[in-house]
């Protein structure tokens, strides 16, 4: 095996893992593979156990198109990877150690993460895994390890609407109420959930998903869990896409949705996805590490860098049009490129703690954006500030919502203003490749024409009579 083959890179399996699990798990019937692609949406195949080593041993052929497919499925005609070359198939190959068994879906069925590459072997440029590789490589060459964790809120809810099509909160399993109140930090809400979250974890364990602590989060019948950092960033984001997938389906078995919208009530907290970073060497776990908290110039730097590609990143980190519903003022969801110390008010946080945890928490994705792609994202501005030593500018103390409204620093508040500055930015496109940006932006311009051709029920209330 060479260095730079796609297996050495952590983007395809070894076939001898394969045999290994068929032969510990006789009992397996059906494997769903997973392909993840722009849109941030899982998609595959049920294969049936006979098929799978074949996968291994070679690829499963998927059209090239899936990789461009909008967040309902559609194509994307505009990316030319549809017609123009007749809808060509690539080669699904599996992750190296993603192969487990998945409970939720029968005892009798394991799932397995698939990467795309060409018909020659080479990864595609247009996977979101790749991507995130891609960027990775930058620090690697460096002599640098990006390490990471994906925290993700969602709200639980009633898997049926009511009679008017209104989402619902779940009935209590004891009282059957529904909750009506903020119940943040609430252990009440936590036992309300508890038999959903011990299965949650059950199921974690045994896809290997490092998933902690759970909280009642602000809004009513909101959830959060945090994944354990990892001094691999791909497979923390790899963590965060079955960790995403498996909460969907246990909360199915419960009777519920979870659901990870940006924004599913206009009167509720929007729903985050928070990624820690911090950064090691040969010589350091944590190059961060330093007291005061932004003691260390690399972290200070790599603030510089996070924030100066926010306002290009954003069509990554909101990527729908509900996303910028989100980002309203004294919601805990950022309105500008801010950044402090142990202050939930700004964008790039970095949490309390001992030194040897030093971190940054950025906040400004939804919890509705691709993982691979937000990671790669935030890295890219990490490297992107530590090597050009950029500096953030003063820190906020207090009220970062105040200090926004004093700034003229802004970041993109809709969905066209985002996909624009994302297309206009050579930073970008060095770090995740200019064919990827071409063609995200392309998926998400086709996107917002399929969005915005629907005449909703506002546009009658509004416009119908007083128009």
């Amino acid at each position: 095996m060479t260095s730079d083959s796609p297996i050495a890179r952590g983007l395809a399996a070894d076939p001898a893992e394969c045999r290994d699990f068929l032969r510990d798990n006789p009992d397996v019937a059906y494997v769903e593979i997973l392909f993840t692609g722009m849109s941030g949406v899982p998609r595959g195949k049920r294969l049936r156990r006979h098929e799978l080593q074949a996968i291994y041993d070679y690829g499963r052929f998927l059209p090239g198109s899936v990789q461009v497919v909008d967040i309902t499925g559609q194509d994307a005609y505009d990316t030319g990877l549809v017609w123009e070359n007749g809808d060509a198939d690539m080669l699904a190959r599996p992750v190296a150690g993603t192969l487990v068994r998945a409970p939720w879906l029968g005892s009798d069925v394991a799932q397995v993460l698939c990467s795309m590459h060409e018909l020659d072997g080479t990864p595609s440029d247009l996977d979101p895994r790749v991507v995130l590789n891609r960027v990775i490589e930058r620090f690697r060459a460096d002599g640098l390890t990006p390490v990471a964790a994906c925290e993700l809120e969602f709200y639980l809810l009633d898997a049926h609407r009511s009679a008017d099509g209104r989402l619902q909160m779940a009935r209590h399993p004891a009282t059957g109420e529904r909750a009506n109140l903020n119940g943040v930090y609430g252990l009440d809400e936590m036992a309300e959930i508890g038999d959903f979250l011990r299965d949650l974890w059950e199921t974690a364990d045994i896809q290997g998903v490092p998933l902690e602590g759970a909280i009642a989060e602000y809004g009513i019948g909101q959830v959060e869990l945090t994944l354990k950092h990892k001094a691999d960033a791909l497979r923390a984001a790899d963590d965060a896409v079955v960790y995403k997938r498996l909460a969907k389906g246990v909360a199915m078995q419960h009777g519920l949705m979870a659901t990870f919208m940006a924004k599913p009530f206009a009167e509720q907290a929007g729903s985050g996805l928070h990624l820690h970073v911090s950064v090691a060497d040969k010589a350091s776990p944590n190059i961060f590490a330093a007291e005061p908290p932004e003691g260390d110039p690399s972290l200070v730097h790599a603030i510089g860098g996070m924030k100066a590609l926010l306002a290009d990143s954003m069509a990554i980190f909101a990527p729908n049009a509900n996303s910028y519903r989100r980002f309203r003022a004294n919601s805990y969801a950022p309105v500008a490129p801010t950044w402090g110390v142990n202050n939930r008010t700004v964008s790039l946080r970095i949490p309390a703690g001992p030194a040897s945890t030093r971190h940054v928490e950025h906040r400004v994705a939804g919890a509705d954006a691709n993982l691979y792609l937000a990671l790669a994202a935030v890295l890219a501005g990490v490297h992107y500030g530590m090597t050009h030593k950029i500096d953030p500018g003063p820190k906020v103390i207090g009220d970062g919502y105040a200090a926004a409204k004093e700034s003229k620093e802004r970041l993109p508040n809709n969905w066209f203003a985002a996909v624009d500055a994302l297309e206009a930015s050579e930073v970008m496109a060095d770090y995740l490749g200019e064919r990827f940006v071409r063609m995200y932006c392309a998926l998400k311009r086709q996107e917002q024409d399929r969005f915005f051709e629907v005449v909703t029920s506002l546009d009658l209330d509004w416009y119908l009579h007083n128009a």
